[in-house]
């Protein structure tokens, strides 16, 4: 825990927070990372179960920003103490253990979370992602798609995008291509649409790789069904339906090529 992370996010609006987590010792951990780190959050409830976490949200005087929720519970799903309260009013972060589905799920629709053990860095970066304002949040789309996706993998076809004006859900299809520009990226969309993600490349990279996209440059990555042509020679490039050219980069190619191989094999 260094120095430079110790009040962070000082001087700004408090941020009231409950915690729903079934191991006490990660519980307490958790509040006393919140105390030292993030001194403009309060947390005003705590609960174990499902059970407990749904008497904490009846009552009427409770005021609550965000919400650090264990997934898995005693009593069953975190979902199910959320249900009777959506469409919700604050913010959902999961803490989790490593679960491959869930930190999937959570990239796909921008649903915060914290992984097991909890690095004090990602904390804080967690909790500056917070906005306080309820008519600004989209939650209930996020939740929405965390859910579909969490539920069922293999039938997700939303991605929601947390850009530099608010919060985008848009069909994986319609996403034509991305393009990188520093920690910020492009996404083009099939109507010519372009949203500014909040998000490296690298990420998004990870998250569409299975379904058919493919990082051909440092700078870019494609969805291979808008791909028109591949350009062969020194200066290899892809030209998608809409024209533009999109370089393929020397060390890239040789497995850009045996992708190509695959697809027209798999024809």
């Amino acid at each position: 825990m260094t120095e430079e992370l110790h009040g962070t996010l000082k001087n700004t609006a408090v941020i009231k927070a409950i915690i729903v987590e079934d191991e006490l010792s990660s519980l307490n951990y958790l509040k006393n990372l919140l105390s030292n780190y993030c001194e403009n959050l309060e947390v005003v409830g705590e609960a174990t179960t499902v059970e407990e976490g749904t008497e904490l949200l009846e009552d009427p005087n409770l005021e609550v920003d965000v919400a650090f929720l264990d997934i898995n519970l005693p009593d069953g799903k975190v979902f199910q103490m959320l249900e009777p309260y959506r469409p919700l009013d604050f913010e959902v972060i999961f803490v989790t253990a490593y679960d491959e589905f869930a930190i999937k799920a959570c990239e796909y629709s921008s649903v915060g979370y914290i992984v097991k053990p909890i690095d004090p860095e990602a904390l804080v970066q967690a909790v500056e992602r917070i906005r306080p304002f309820r008519h600004n949040r989209k939650m209930e789309g996020r939740l929405e798609l965390f859910h579909k996706y969490y539920g069922n993998p293999n039938a997700f076809e939303k991605l929601s995008i947390a850009a530099t004006d608010g919060i985008y859900f848009v069909h994986i299809k319609e996403i034509v291509r991305l393009e990188a520009e520093d920690n910020y990226t492009h996404i083009y969309l099939r109507n010519g649409e372009r949203i500014t993600a909040c998000k490296t490349i690298k990420a998004y990279e990870e998250m569409l790789q299975p379904i058919n996209f493919y990082r051909v440059h440092k700078s870019h990555v494609i969805n291979l069904n808008y791909m028109r042509k591949f350009v062969r020679g020194d200066g290899g490039y892809v030209i998608m339906d809409d024209g533009k050219k999109i370089d393929v980069s020397r060390r890239r190619r040789p497995a850009f090529l045996e992708q190509m191989r695959k697809l027209q094999d798999g024809l």
